[in-house]
């Protein structure tokens, strides 16, 4: 089922190959974004001939986490998911009440993950420029999530024509503001660039993040991130090209609750006073008081009046229209008017 539009902010835990090629791993991840409350859990889908030449050169963030000596096509050879793999982790997420995304790198997953059913899309940054790849995902009309990690303005307007033009329609489409180093420094996360693509595409937008922590992605979601991706694993020393910039179980479930509770406090545009503050109104606030004893007849000046905690008497705001103006009765000291 989609949930897209169903939720204030979609959360996309994001496993990806931090399965290591185990599925009972993947399960246990699983368990894991369930358990945190994600509203999808995603890996991916690729064949590693398809994806990388044997020559490939490995990410310097690869080169640190994983075997030096190995090329990139060895590393995620051993990070594939076969198809009954796919149709297994699927059944799981139904089972554990979780959405089973997944990212396709070639044509033949692209295919591979319509046939199975999924509706929601994820480009990633790296294929944003691959027009076969986004005319294809953009013929099948599907809800897609857009990675622009890499990308300037015009690159992104490109991919988006060329899924439009392929026959998704454009409102299906949100945007993700992401940065492709892992971990991302705080200095190159650039979040006011998220609202920028908002506001140039008139697109719903979110966040893809790889800093360490969880503060971006919250701080996403106060400036109107409607989607959240975030790397997670069940533990950051394992042997694998993205664990140690991922988050654990702990700590992907203190960013949810913590989005969640952002949601809640961003609240409406109206400025009244909150259902639980209204009572605080008679202790906080305060009345007319009368500062001395007060005889019938007698002026309200300022000399005789003063303003005093309950706020359960005549509003200070009214100040001006009883100065000058005779007592009707008799007031003790600290007497309300």
């Amino acid at each position: 089922m989609n949930t897209l539009t169903k939720v204030a902010t979609y959360i996309i835990a994001e496993a990806g190959v931090n399965h290591n090629g185990s599925l009972a791993i993947a399960k246990q991840l699983i368990d894991a974004a369930a358990l945190a409350g994600a509203d999808a859990v995603k890996f991916q889908t690729f064949k590693a001939d398809k994806l990388v030449s044997k020559s490939a050169q490995k990410a310097d963030y690869q080169k640190k986490t994983t075997n030096a000596e190995e090329s990139q096509h060895e590393m995620i050879r051993k990070l594939e998911l076969d198809r009954s793999a796919h149709h297994e982790l699927i059944a799981y997420c139904k089972a554990k009440k979780i959405e089973f995304l997944s990212t396709p790198f070639d044509h033949d997953s692209i295919e591979l993950l319509h046939e199975l059913g999924l509706v929601i899309f994820k480009v990633p940054s790296g294929e944003i420029t691959n027009l076969p790849y986004l005319r294809h995902i953009g013929s099948l009309n599907k809800q897609i999530v857009l990675s622009t990690g890499m990308a300037n303005l015009g690159e992104i307007e490109t991919a988006i024509q060329a899924l439009t033009q392929a026959g998704t329609q454009r409102e299906k489409i949100r945007i993700l503001h992401a940065n492709t180093e892992y971990p991302t420094p705080m200095a190159d996360v650039n979040l006011k660039a998220m609202q920028t693509l908002g506001q140039a595409f008139n697109l719903a937008y979110g966040y893809s993040d790889h800093t360490n922590g969880i503060e971006i992605p919250i701080a996403a979601v106060a400036l109107g991130a409607s989607v959240i991706e975030k790397h997670f694993t069940l533990d950051k020393t394992l042997p694998g090209p993205d664990h140690k910039a991922s988050l654990e179980p702990d700590e992907l479930l203190a960013m949810v609750t913590a989005i969640r509770n952002i949601e809640l406090a961003l609240g409406s545009p109206i400025k009244q006073p909150s259902p639980s503050e209204e009572k605080n109104k008679v202790i906080a606030r305060k009345s007319l008081v009368a500062k001395v004893a007060i005889k019938q007849g007698e002026t309200f000046t300022e000399a005789n009046l003063t303003v005093k905690r309950p706020g359960t008497g005549i509003s200070p705001l009214r100040w001006d229209e009883f100065i000058g103006t005779k007592a009707q009765k008799d007031y003790e000291e600290d007497e309300l008017i």
